[in-house]
């Protein structure tokens, strides 16, 4: 039986278009993770563990609803209340793992499969830096070239730049050799910012992990550490600051229309 999990080596790209431009680019890898082959992983690999310390990891607690139960009936949960019937044969995970027991990640995308490949529905799970978690549910319409293009209104506060009245236009290529995820966000003057993370397939062994590991060392905390950085150079280039207000609940998640 082929093994779906991999790990994606490829580059991320944040480009701000307004009211002052500024661009990064920054080299990192995911790991793509089907839900149902994580207890063989961690049995197999000596560098991964699922619920375990290991020098990569993934914990079910790092997700969802933040409690350490199963993560797959909490995605079936979240089909059943966007009124999915389908039950999706495989879930796939596209994240960033711990290293040395650290993660911030701020998008998960959750591909929900049946048997044959085709997917049945997106979830998008938006983390930002005051431990507040939203999860986006929309059913997948594969357009011309296998793309998914979803739209939704912006529902949790996510960087302290960027105003709540905007739009997420996501722009998706599911993982196969190749893996694309691109978010268009638009407030009501039009284009604001463009983030993507677009990554090439190995095979996830040990030896491509130690290679991971050689290659992005302490990974992860450089992601939090790139963040505050890049929010550092914005306030000095004078970017508006909109501040946080708490949400009432730290995990939600909506329901959206495919569009």
């Amino acid at each position: 039986m082929m093994i779906q999990s991999a790990i994606y080596f490829g580059t991320v790209v944040h480009a701000r278009h307004r009211p002052k431009q500024h661009r990064l680019r920054y080299s990192v890898f995911s790991l793509l993770l089907d839900l149902d082959e994580l207890a063989g992983l961690s049995a197999r690999l000596k560098l991964f563990g699922h619920n375990r310390r290991a020098l990569f990891s993934f914990y079910d607690k790092d997700h969802g609803t933040g409690e350490a139960k199963s993560l797959r009936s909490w995605v079936e949960e979240r089909l059943g209340e966007g009124g999915i019937a389908a039950h999706p044969d495989r879930i796939r995970v596209l994240c960033y793992p711990r290293i040395f027991g650290y993660v911030f990640n701020p998008l998960t995308v959750y591909f929900c499969e049946k048997e044959d490949g085709r997917l049945i529905a997106l979830l998008y799970e938006v983390c930002n830096t005051f431990n507040e978690r939203h999860t986006y549910i929309i059913p997948a319409e594969t357009s011309a070239g296998g793309a998914i293009r979803h739209a939704c209104a912006k529902a949790m506060y996510v960087s302290p730049f960027v105003p709540m009245d905007c739009t997420y236009e996501f722009d998706i290529l599911p993982p196969q050799s190749k893996v694309k995820v691109a978010i268009n966000e638009r407030d009501p003057e039009g284009d604001l910012l463009f983030a993507s993370f677009v990554g090439n397939r190995s095979d996830l062994t040990d030896r491509v992990l130690a290679r991971a590991f050689i290659t992005y060392p302490l990974m992860t905390m450089k992601v939090m550490a790139g963040i505050h950085w890049e929010a550092l150079r914005l306030w000095l280039k004078g970017v508006p600051v909109f501040r946080h207000k708490p949400a009432a609940n730290r995990v939600t998640s909506s329901v959206e229309p495919s569009v």
